[in-house]
Parts: C-alpha cells; sequence; structure tokens
C-alpha cells in the first residue's frame, strides 16, 4: 500500500449512511467523485452511538472501557448525585494528532469533539462544541483565536438552544455557524503547514435533530408539502459543496476520509423509564410526585429503591449495591440474579400499542475491556435498537411520551455512521466490517508512523 504525503478528515457528525449513500447521493457530486476514486461503507459506531465518547474512540482506538467516559454526562460511583461531564480533561490516552506530533508529523484539528479545555499540539488545535464560549481559551496556541475570530467575523462555537420550535431562527443559525466554521477551517488549511488536517462539523447533528420529522416520510410526524421538506437535503448539498473545495485544496497527494460517529434516524417516542421502574417495585420515592418532574436524587428513598436510570438517546440503569451505594439494598450476593432480572423486564417492554420492541439491554462486562469498565453503568438500554429515547423525568401521565423533556427534538442515533476514504494510488476495496477504531491505525499507517500494540482497531488498508 502506497503511503499518501498528507491525510484529511472532514467529519459530519451523525451524518445518516441511508440517506448519505442513498437517495442524497445523487445531489452529491464531490462525495459520489470520492466514492468513485476510492472506497465508502457503513462505519459501526461505539457502545453507545454518542458523540462523546464516540469521536474520541475513533482518534485513540481504544473502547469507553479503556478511557474511562460512557457519555456526556458519567456517574462518580458511590454516589447518587455525583456526576461529570467528559471533557478534555477526561481524555487520558493519546489520540491521532499526540502520534502524529511525536513522529514529527505537523496537524490541525479543528472543532473535534473532546479538546477543551485546550492541550498543546505539533501544529495547532480549535476546541469544539464543550467549549463555554469564545471568551475561553479555545485555541492552541492561544493567540490563533484572534486570527480565528478575525477569518470568521466572529467565531461560533456551537448553536445554542437548538432544541427549539423556532425552525427558521435554527435553520438560519446552523447555516451561519457551518459557514463560519469553514472559512476558518479553509483559511487555516492553506495558511498553516500540516501533515493531517481534521475538522469535524457539529451542524449535521444539530439539523437532523431540529429537522428529522420535516424531511422523512417515514417519521411519524412527517407532514408532506411541509415549508422544511428539503432542509436535510439541502444542507447536505451544501456540506458536499465544502468537501469539494477541501478535496481541491488538499491536493492529489492526500488522503481524504469523509466519516461520522453513529449514524442518525427518526425518533418513534420517548419511554419514561424511571416512571416504570417505580411501577415495576424497583424505584421508591419519599412521597409521589403527579405532575412531570425533573428526576432528582433527593427524590428517591434510597433504603426502598433496587435501581434507578438516566435517560437519554439511550438508557443508564445503576442498582443500589449494598457496599458500594450508600444506602445500597442489593446484596452483592443477588447483583447478577436481580440484573438478570431486570435484563428481562426491560426486554419485554412493548410500544404504545402493545407491540414488541427490540431491544438491546447491554451488560458493561459484556461489551467493553479495560480498567474502567466497574465504573461504567450496570445496564446500558437501546430501547427498540434505539428507535426510542428514554427519558428520566418522573410523574408523567403516560409511560409513553412523543415530545422530549429537554425540547423538541425529531431523531435519534443509531449504530451506523459513515465513511468514505480515497488513497492516492490505490483503490481501496469496499470497507466492510469498519468501526470506529480502524479509522487512527489506517492514519497513521497512511503516513508511516507505528500503530501501537495497544490499539484495538486495524488499518483499513
Amino acid at each position: 500500500m502506497s503511503k499518501a504525503k498528507r491525510v484529511v478528515i472532514i467529519g459530519w457528525d451523525c451524518a445518516p449512511p441511508q440517506f448519505v449513500f442513498g437517495p442524497w447521493l445523487e445531489e452529491m457530486p464531490n462525495l459520489r467523485a470520492l466514492m468513485a476514486e476510492g472506497a465508502a461503507g457503513e462505519l459501526e459506531s461505539t457502545n453507545p452511538p454518542i458523540t462523546v465518547p464516540a469521536w474520541t474512540v475513533m482518534m485513540s482506538s481504544l473502547n469507553p472501557g479503556q478511557l474511562g467516559f460512557f457519555g456526556f454526562r458519567n456517574r462518580r460511583i458511590g454516589e447518587y448525585g455525583g456526576k461529570w461531564i467528559a471533557n478534555a480533561s477526561a481524555v487520558k490516552a493519546k489520540r491521532c494528532w499526540d502520534l502524529l506530533g511525536e513522529a514529527g508529523k505537523r496537524v490541525c484539528a479543528i472543532n473535534v469533539p473532546q479538546t477543551y479545555p485546550v492541550s498543546p499540539v505539533n501544529g495547532i488545535l480549535v476546541s469544539s462544541f464543550l467549549t463555554p464560549d469564545t471568551n475561553s481559551e479555545y485555541t492552541y496556541p492561544p493567540g490563533l483565536a484572534e486570527q480565528v475570530d478575525k477569518i470568521a467575523d466572529g467565531y461560533m462555537i456551537d448553536v445554542d438552544h437548538f432544541r427549539t420550535q423556532d425552525k427558521q431562527w435554527l435553520l438560519d443559525q446552523i447555516y451561519e455557524i457551518t459557514d463560519k466554521r469553514f472559512r476558518v477551517s479553509k483559511a487555516l488549511m492553506q495558511i498553516e503547514p500540516w501533515d493531517f488536517f481534521m475538522m469535524v462539523e457539529m451542524g449535521s447533528d444539530r439539523i437532523g435533530h431540529g429537522f428529522w420529522k420535516y424531511c422523512d416520510p417515514d417519521h411519524p410526524k412527517y407532514e408532506p408539502g411541509n415549508p422544511f421538506e428539503s432542509a436535510l437535503l439541502d444542507y447536505y448539498k451544501h456540506l458536499d459543496e465544502q468537501l469539494g473545495e477541501f478535496i481541491e485544496l488538499a491536493g492529489d497527494e492526500a488522503a481524504i476520509f469523509v466519516v461520522s460517529d453513529h449514524g442518525g434516524k427518526a425518533m418513534h417516542g420517548s419511554f419514561c423509564i424511571n416512571d416504570w421502574l417505580i411501577r415495576e417495585g424497583l424505584l421508591t420515592l419519599k412521597r409521589p410526585v403527579t405532575e412531570p418532574t425533573r428526576f432528582e436524587e433527593d427524590l428517591v428513598d434510597w433504603e426502598r429503591t433496587t435501581a434507578w436510570a438516566w435517560g437519554g438517546y439511550y438508557g443508564r440503569v445503576f442498582l443500589n449495591v449494598k457496599g458500594r451505594e450508600p444506602q445500597g439494598t442489593v446484596p452483592p450476593s443477588e447483583y447478577e440474579n436481580v440484573r438478570d432480572d431486570l435484563i428481562e423486564r426491560l426486554k419485554s417492554v412493548t410500544d404504545h400499542e402493545g407491540r414488541p420492541m427490540n431491544t438491546q439491554v447491554h451488560r458493561p462486562q459484556d461489551i467493553y475491556s479495560g480498567p474502567y469498565v466497574d465504573e461504567a453503568p450496570d445496564l446500558l438500554v437501546y430501547l427498540d435498537d434505539l428507535n426510542w429515547r428514554l427519558g428520566q423525568d418522573l410523574g408523567n401521565p403516560e409511560l409513553y411520551a412523543f415530545d422530549t423533556e429537554i425540547g423538541p427534538d425529531d431523531s435519534v442515533h443509531a449504530h451506523m455512521g459513515m465513511i468514505a476514504l480515497r488513497v492516492p494510488g490505490e483503490k481501496p476495496t469496499r470497507l466492510e466490517g469498519a468501526q470506529l477504531m480502524d479509522v487512527t491505525p489506517t492514519v497513521l499507517e497512511l503516513l508511516g508512523v507505528p500503530v501501537p500494540d495497544y490499539m484495538e482497531g486495524r488499518s483499513l488498508l
């Protein structure tokens, strides 16, 4: 396999392969040309298929049990209310750009999740959406921020409050922030010397969550002829135009990746898991809650509680274990029996019309390896193969809801993201069985840097 002189990764967060490689592809000429010269296929995400930890799994080639975080929010084991957010401070593993920098390669990383707070790199870095604002130190070197802000005419970190009913405002914001990010990325690509260039666009995630029901005829809330019916396709056509410019700027000697961290699909509904646990006799409150109420740990009667849950696009269920939790009720000797019983109960949950769901419930020991496995939730729940999200609020009138407690949201995540890869001088075969952890070993091989033995992925070459 020939080695590329340079490597470019363009990330489209949450890009759905069923559309990008399906009905939209005809209107994405630059992606289509890239695929014709290289290869493309689905890219299996991590568990869970969520932005954090997915991008760091991709860039470190390590599973979350090795990394020590399992989502944006993570629980401090032994504390009922102990939570922490997995920003860059949580990432102890070396990522692709760290290894390349140690090998003397110049890197440029823009908007890759989990890069705030910023750390030094052999090159430049612009941090991502967990950055509080542009008044924070969001670039390396710090002086780069002034240049970035000038190029963008006011750089923006993310679309604030993207779960909104004001869809025209949201659409305008997504395009504005996308264009600012591309303007900065293309400028830095030409100004800075680099061997490895990576940028991630989050607008593709925000537009999916904000507009899926308007665009997908299979969405339960789809209305034909609505004014935003082409919003998703139009945005991806815009991404494709930008991709064409990146390919031209990168030159013929650069390998080009287009990747997503996970996919997306229509949300069928939201299941109120803590209300369900109450009905199952597994969660007891200090007093009845008769109207929708945010779940808070101080509402729980822990001495009479077996399990509780966090919601989101997937569910996290925690058992109240004696000796681990302050007021644990589950004897360690009964832990596996209680967990097995809960798995069966969760798998038996039907949808709002009584139909069986294709629900997966994972024990972390079955899907992770590494020193942090015991810090994972006791169970990870993918309700109906992630078609349903899980709401953690209490006191809902029904177990099934069709809006979320955090604002309008039309889509959920899917296990399969996408990858398209062009390597100069080579014609790769179809990327069958590709997964996130394969990306970094492939980049290292392309740039002639040894792949560490500890990495769990394999080169796609």
